[in-house]
């Protein structure tokens, strides 16, 4: 079998031993192990070619999101996670191997790689069963997880509230429960044939009884939250007040894009997965009309399922929402296939019939002469969120395709003394004109129609010519 490998080293220090290593850095040693099918490569060429998105960053794109690139970003994931890249290996393989995924001969080298570079765990971009799991780390002598129980692990560190850690939690078990199994006849139950007749209930059996009791304490929980979001969520329908989500790949800006347009304060990072914990906050559109803006966590490729479960209570702001902000980095070169991987995420939640304004973001990072050649469409608007570049423009966006509480355009007679009212219509509502006569504002307005249905008293089906003591906004 034919086979392309990679290692490279990263270690650039005299040796040390084990002791003055761990007392000088904390930071788990971390070698990456990544394997690409060769049937896969041109599959996946074919596959981006044939479903491109429906809105391009117009910026030229990777053929294909490949090992190189998956690799890369688990170099991001290591760092997330408080992991130092110590080695990388990348093979290239006619098909997987059941046992051990990468072979036995490349085992043993690994093994020698990471003795060598004195690494703490393995990191494999690639899912692992339980069985290859512990083949792998009885031959390389270390700490050896997947992809998936990376991505737990960084929502782990990240999570802040009491359900977000719930709901990492949830993942965490149900990860963990079925590599509970295979660790040997000595633990099986006990059996009913000759020679099978252990000593009763085994350490596997209760292990497995506790996590199985945690998880259904933890789901109750976690419904309970759901039971009081739906509450909330009835409440804001019942005022008619919409809900836009803020979805896309991780890192693609959508926490400093939510505290441009709120002014929440809340926390931007660099890092993958810094926002886990959902965040809800009021924005005023032009029109006056106000909406909820709800911050959610960052998808990423190849996104755990157990992940998209255990924070359903959190993703249901985007199942019900009545817009979708989906927001991408236009300066990745995989922007493309990255709003591909949302996309799924988005059919996976039942949410990809929503309308969908797409969000180009960090154009300060273009060069000037792209800037200037920018042109939005009805549905794609580019956006600075650090600089605050294209937020009206947005906010414009947003208020035209936002249904609930319709605009509708009226005349009023109010009287003068009516201040409460006066200022209501100052705060919610776009007067168009307003004259003063007899002791009475009369205006042409622009308002919500729970607003003007508030305001029926003040009503009135005809219009007065503009006169002397008209105002106009």
């Amino acid at each position: 079998m034919g086979t392309k490998n990679r290692h490279t080293s990263r270690r650039a220090r005299p040796p040390l031993d084990a002791d003055q290593y761990r007392s000088r850095n904390a930071a788990d040693r971390a070698f990456l192990v990544g394997v690409e099918l060769k049937n896969r490569v041109r599959s996946a060429a074919q596959l981006a070619r044939a479903a491109s998105p429906a809105v391009s960053t117009g910026r030229p794109q990777a053929s294909v999101f490949g090992a190189e690139e998956s690799l890369a970003e688990l170099r991001e994931l290591t760092g997330s996670a408080g992991g130092e890249v110590v080695g990388e290996l990348l093979q290239m393989r006619d098909r997987l191997d059941p046992a051990t995924l990468i072979g036995h001969g490349k085992l043993q080298e690994l093994g020698a790689m990471c003795a060598s570079d004195r690494a703490d765990v393995v990191i494999f971009d690639h899912d692992l069963s339980p069985s290859q799991q512990r083949n792998i780390e009885n031959a390389v002598g270390v700490r050896v997880i997947d992809r998936t129980q990376l991505i737990l692990d960084i929502f782990a560190r990240h999570a802040r509230t009491r359900e977000g850690q719930w709901q990492v939690e949830l993942a965490q078990l149900e990860y963990l429960l079925p590599r509970l199994t295979g660790r040997g006849v000595e633990m099986s139950q006990l059996g009913g044939g000759i020679g099978t007749r252990g000593p009763g209930e085994t350490q596997l059996e209760t292990d497995r009884r506790k996590i199985q009791r945690r998880i259904r304490n933890v789901e109750e929980q976690l419904e309970e939250v759901r039971r009081t979001r739906a509450q909330q969520r009835q409440r804001r329908e019942s005022a008619q007040v919409a809900t836009v989500a803020l979805v896309g790949y991780t890192n693609a800006g959508k926490s400093t894009l939510f505290n441009a347009i709120t002014r929440a304060g809340v926390h931007a990072s660099p890092q993958m997965f810094a926002t886990l914990d959902p965040t809800l906050r009021s924005v005023t559109l032009p029109s006056r009309r106000k909406v909820l803006l709800s911050d959610t966590v960052g998808f990423i490729r190849n996104l755990p399922h157990t992940l998209v479960t255990s924070f359903r209570a959190t993703l249901e702001e985007v199942e019900r929402a009545a817009l979708i902000l989906h927001v991408s980095d236009v300066n990745s070169p995989y922007a493309d296939e990255q709003a591909r991987q949302v996309e799924r995420v988005l059919a996976e939640l039942k949410a990809q019939d929503k309308p969908v304004i797409r969000i180009l973001n960090k154009v300060d990072l273009l060069a000037s002469g792209e800037r200037t050649q920018l042109r939005n469409l009805e549905r794609a608007v580019h956006v600075s969120a650090l600089t605050g570049f294209g937020i009206p423009e947005l906010l414009e966006a947003i208020d035209h395709l936002i249904a609930e509480d319709p605009l509708e355009r009226v005349f009023l007679r109010v009287p003068q003394g009516e201040g409460r009212v006066l200022a209501t219509l100052a705060a919610k509502a776009r007067v168009i004109s307003r004259e003063y006569h007899d002791g009475l504002v009369q205006m042409e307005a622009e308002l919500p129609a729970s607003l003007a249905r508030r305001l029926q008293k003040f009503l009135y089906a005809g219009r007065r010519t503009p006169g002397k003591g008209q105002a106009k906004n």
